[in-house]
């Protein structure tokens, strides 16, 4: 007979089952039934957990039935519903075939005959089965008659240990019960004990029910169950194990002692309450968290400060300073390990490097790194968590950050700082001022936890892109390191050490299928990327490395070298040209240099004058401090009339217009005073500025050229945009040290103290009259 093992099933001639298959072996027996029309024969496993059951798995009894359907289900599982037709006994295992076969033996049914004793038993059974169904609620009158309807003991007995709620080895024991008298008898005690549970269930309901509620019907259905427990014998069983596993993990965890108490309190709350109960899975989630997150000390570092360098140099390309103070706070660590370093905050325009460097600094210390986005948080809780009154409460972002990491001492990440926000639900940025205290932060209270924990030695680092939006108190708790845009030989650099060999991995190439020349990379860099990071560079790397992934696919190229005349065809025209070129030599306009979150921009002031009545007319979406810098550049221009050589009424029947293109954009700030100044006297001097050069400075109405900030950034955009002379203010001369020297040694600096030296370097020297000595 054909074999089909199931687990914790039992199969009663009479009964229709049906059979979920998913053994290789099972799904080949049914298929051979169905094909040769032949029954099978079905055996509960003894072991469950056995994948692929033997022999000694399986019980020695089983059932013999028909295959009344097979049923493949959508998502390929198999299905057999089968009608039990006969007890059998298992002789011996054939092999052989790819399916269980064994050698049965049929097991007939006893005939009851004219035994009174069994016929007692029959209509004892009956009327306890009728008992039962009574009992139970919403019976179909269908279920009464058939059980009425029922006129052989053995069939009743069957039936009845089909549908009663045992567990299934002893519905084992019931088939394997060859003997009618004492199958009857069994089924009778179930029978009887049931009996009893569901008069002491309905006794208790009816005793309760008048001196409770609607609200407390919740302790109504824990009495009944506690009640029922008790008299099953069942009470306090999982629990118990799961409640002394807790308990061990309490001791094992490490906990401060205040902590260990609170989570020894919510566990005897646990042991007082029922599992069905809403509050249980609270009190469990609860001590779960307790539970899953690290509090034990973590393990000192061990800092090489040479391997760290080593780290730093092979993940990132430039970036010397920061490289430079990185290594100050490593080796700091190394000396002091207990001490609270400050909080770093990494400050740049996107795709400079920023968060890889936190991951650089987790590698170099040998720290897990974990990363938590603050980016359009704007809710307290994500920060200090809920607190568990709520429905769905969690703890916080720092909290499950640590979870994940699942030690004390990892690399904190919080990117984004700059990015957070401010709703109804309180401030998050309030809610870090403590995470990034070193004073405070050993004794973090999470709302969820509800207890002090120590965040002292995690390393915090922050990002950003600018640091206006920070609050102050925040930025007074971290250390700004400034990572300025990267140079086009930098980009060229990172793009050959870094970003074709990531993007080779990207698309499935391999260096012999795939070269970039270096002048197709620069010119990738200079006309169709103007940025400061390299992410867009990477994107058009990735666009070339495609274009030839798929010539390789289809067949038509083993290799390609991609140079210069091949860009056009693969990345379009190109993007970005020279601007300066296309102004050079006209009047009234002057190049000059912005700072903006994603980097340094060239920026054009253009001036033009029209018939009219003195006004001043300013376009371009300027900021109120712009329009002051425009007010008084031509305050400027109109008291030096003599230097500039201008006649006493220029300025009076004529309406001056000063525009800054890309009218889109909002603009703000005074570093564009110096290059209103330049373009208004080019404008009435009708004198064009030099060409390629471009300037930055707030003017005052003395004529003084006042510092302004960004100068690396505004340097290195001068420098991309193909301009050779750049004019700075003199008390900025300082921050030149910041500038890559291969950026200074391109350009020549012309330093101002006042506006006529920005006159002098701007515009030939024979249009301007030079001061009286």
């Amino acid at each position: 007979m054909v074999i089909v093992p199931v687990r914790n099933m039992v199969l009663f001639p009479g009964m229709v089952l049906p059979i979920s298959i998913g053994r290789e072996r099972s799904i080949n027996a049914a298929q051979y039934a169905v094909k040769a029309e032949r029954p099978v024969g079905i055996l509960m496993q003894r072991n469950p957990e056995a994948d692929d059951p033997g022999p000694d798995d399986l019980s020695a009894m089983g059932t013999v039935a028909a295959i009344l359907r097979y049923v493949t289900t959508p998502d390929g599982s198999h299905h057999i519903i089968c009608q039990g037709q006969q007890r059998f006994r298992v002789l011996d295992y054939l092999g052989g075939f790819d399916f269980m076969v064994a050698r049965v033996e049929r097991i007939v049914e006893p005939d009851a005959g004219d035994d009174s004793a069994i016929e007692a038993r029959f209509f004892q059974l009956r009327q306890r089965a009728v008992e039962v169904l009574q009992l139970l609620p919403k019976v179909p009158e269908e279920m009464l008659q058939a059980v009425q309807d029922v006129d052989s003991p053995g069939m009743l007995a069957d039936l009845v240990a089909a549908y009663v709620d045992i567990k299934p080895a002893e519905k084992q024991e019931l088939l394997e019960e060859v003997k009618l008298r004492q199958r009857l008898d069994r089924v009778i005690d179930l029978l009887v004990h049931r009996i009893e549970v569901l008069n002491l269930s309905r006794d208790i309901d009816q005793r309760t029910k008048a001196s409770i509620g609607e609200r407390e019907r919740e302790f109504l259905l824990r009495a009944q169950l506690k009640e029922i427990q008790k008299k099953l014998g069942e009470d306090g069983g999982d629990n118990a194990a799961e409640l002394a596993d807790l308990q061990k993990l309490i001791d094992e965890a490490g906990m401060p002692e205040d902590v260990a108490k609170q989570a020894q309190k919510e566990l005897k709350r646990l042991e007082r309450m029922s599992d069905s109960s809403a509050e249980y899975s609270m009190v469990r989630t609860y001590l779960d968290w307790l539970l899953e997150i690290p509090w034990k000390a973590p393990e000192p570092d061990a800092i090489d400060v040479v391997q760290a360098r080593q780290v730093l140099d092979d993940d990132h390309f430039g970036l010397e300073q920061v490289k430079k103070r990185i290594l100050e706070f490593l080796a700091v660590r190394k000396l002091k390990p207990g001490s609270h370093g400050p909080i770093l905050c990494l400050v740049g325009p996107p795709g400079v490097g920023k968060t890889s460097l936190g991951q650089s600094i987790a590698r170099a210390l040998g720290r897990k790194f974990a990363r938590v986005s603050l980016g359009g948080v704007h809710d307290e809780a994500e920060i200090r968590g809920h607190r568990r009154t709520y429905i769905g409460a969690l703890p916080g972002n720092i909290i499950q950050a640590l979870k994940k990491a699942g030690t004390r001492g990892c690399v904190m990440m919080l990117d984004e700082i700059d990015k957070l926000g401010t709703g109804v639900h309180g401030d998050p940025s309030a809610a870090l001022l403590e995470v990034l205290d070193p004073e405070q932060n050993n004794t973090f209270r999470d709302n969820y936890l509800a207890v002090p924990y120590d965040l002292s030695q995690v390393l915090f680092i922050a990002t950003a892109n600018v640091l206006d939006t920070i609050p102050g108190p925040l930025r007074d708790r971290m250390e700004v390191l400034h990572l300025a845009g990267y140079t086009q030989e930098e980009k060229y650099e990172i793009a050959r050490r870094y970003l074709v060999q990531r993007q080779l991995e990207t698309t499935g190439l391999t260096p012999g299928q795939f070269t970039l020349t270096d002048d197709a990379l620069m010119g990738i860099i200079r006309h169709y990327t103007r940025e400061a990071g390299v992410r867009n560079l990477e994107r058009q790397i990735g666009a070339v490395c495609r274009h030839v992934a798929v010539r390789i696919a289809e067949g038509k190229v083993q290799s390609q070298r991609i140079d210069v005349p091949d860009l056009d065809d693969i990345l379009g025209q190109a993007k970005f040209e020279n601007e300066v070129a296309l102004r050079t030599g006209m009047t009234g306009v002057a190049t000059g240099l912005a700072w903006t979150p994603v980097g340094g921009d060239i920026l054009f002031i253009e001036a033009s004058r029209t018939p009219g009545s003195g006004r001043l007319i300013l376009t371009g979406q300027l900021g109120d401090v712009m329009k002051e810098s425009a007010q008084a550049a031509l305050t400027l221009v109109k008291s030096r009339v003599q230097v500039l050589r201008l006649a006493p009424d220029a300025f009076e029947k004529v309406d001056i217009h000063i525009h800054v293109p890309a009218g889109a954009v909002p603009k703000d700030g005074p570093s564009a005073g110096v290059a209103m100044f330049i373009a208004l006297a080019s404008l009435f001097m009708d004198q064009p500025v030099r060409s390629q050069v471009a300037m930055t400075g707030e003017v005052s109405l003395r004529g003084l050229v006042l510092p302004v900030g960004g100068i690396k950034e505004k340097v290195l955009a001068a420098l991309a945009a193909g301009i050779r002379t750049v004019m700075l203010p003199a008390r900025n001369r300082k921050d030149l040290e910041e500038v890559p020297e291969q950026a200074r040694v391109q350009l020549e600096f012309i330093f101002l103290d006042d506006v006529e030296q920005a006159l002098r370097g701007a515009i030939e020297m024979a249009a301007v009259q030079q001061p009286a000595p």
